[in-house]
């Protein structure tokens, strides 16, 4: 009989914001994940980089503006470091707690790019904060570079750019081998290295592609039977942050997209989510996605916990 396939799209919760507080993080972490290969689930995790991409970004402008002999590293360089130092915990801890329970299994972190459009939408309307605050005078540097800034208020400036949607998975037939092999694969972290077609060239984008749209498409390429994004908040909600607020347990597709036209979940948190799970589940009969936190990640396989979105 085949195992079960699960992509794990882990937020910022699960990892943290700094070094010691993500290796913190990552022990909790692992133990969910051997949860799932004790129950014979094939498991494939995608996690966030969002603090981390921003200390890495904030580090190497720094350098350079201390030794201006050696240009800022650009935003994709900055989100393949990110990958390389969580992917190296989590494999790590991950392998870690496998092997307290006896279990022997490969972890790997594949360095992964994603494809994105030149013609996005995104990239003429960044919204993406990353770095430090800056002071207005060296927003302006930034101006001079090309790069966009806003203005948060009470704190200065920040950098922002763009969140372009992800078409293909660069490293997708290495990432299925493994995952057919039984494998822990840890993958398109922080959505992956966003990156354009030139012939054959892959350059770089200077954007940040949305996780859990990059780990709703590892799901569809991988035909995984779940979708789980872990989030800090055990189940999506209507009407967010009012007194009318309530938890949604199941909800369907159709009923999912008439819950985004009447603007119920907020453009940065839990829309790209909801969307995420609409494509997954679009691409192949009984498939489902839950959205949930980390704790309830079990029970919300049995339909215990969480939001479970599936077509019907």
């Amino acid at each position: 009989m085949a195992k079960k396939r699960i992509v794990i799209a882990l937020g910022h919760r699960a990892l943290g914001t700094n070094l010691p507080e993500q290796k913190a993080a990552v022990v909790t972490t692992a133990r969910t994940v051997a949860d799932f290969i004790q129950k014979g689930w094939q498991v494939a995790i995608v996690h966030s980089n969002a603090p981390q991409v921003g200390m890495i970004h904030t580090a190497m402008n720094e350098f350079s503006r201390q030794h201006p002999g050696y240009t800022p590293a650009p935003m994709s360089v900055c989100s393949a470091m990110s990958q390389g130092y969580i992917g190296y915990d989590l494999q790590n801890g991950i392998r870690s707690e496998l092997i307290c329970r006896g279990i022997y299994k490969p972890v790997s972190t594949i360095l992964t790019q994603v494809t994105v459009s030149p013609y996005d939408d995104a990239f003429y309307t960044p919204v993406k904060k990353v770095g430090r605050y800056m002071t207005r005078e060296e927003a302006d540097q930034e101006e001079v570079r090309g790069n966009y800034v806003t203005q948060v208020p009470g704190k200065g400036w920040q950098r922002i750019v763009s969140s372009p949607k992800p078409m293909s998975i660069v490293e997708i037939d290495a990432i299925r081998k493994l995952l057919d092999a039984d494998q822990i694969v840890i993958c398109c972290g922080g959505g992956g290295i966003p990156v354009l077609e030139q012939g054959s060239h892959l350059k770089g984008a200077g954007a940040v592609i949305e996780k859990d749209l990059a780990a709703g498409l590892l799901a569809m390429e991988t035909s995984a039977d779940v979708l789980l994004i872990a989030t800090s908040v055990p189940n999506v909600t209507l009407d967010h942050g009012s007194p009318e607020e309530r938890p949604i347990h199941r909800m369907s597709a159709e009923e999912a997209r008439e819950y985004i036209r009447q603007g119920h979940f907020e453009f940065a948190s839990m829309l790209p989510k909801v969307e995420a799970a609409l494509s997954f589940i679009k691409a192949g009969s009984g498939r489902r996605a839950v959205i949930t936190t980390l704790e309830k990640a079990l029970d919300s396989i049995d339909g215990k916990a969480g939001t479970i979105i599936s077509s019907k």
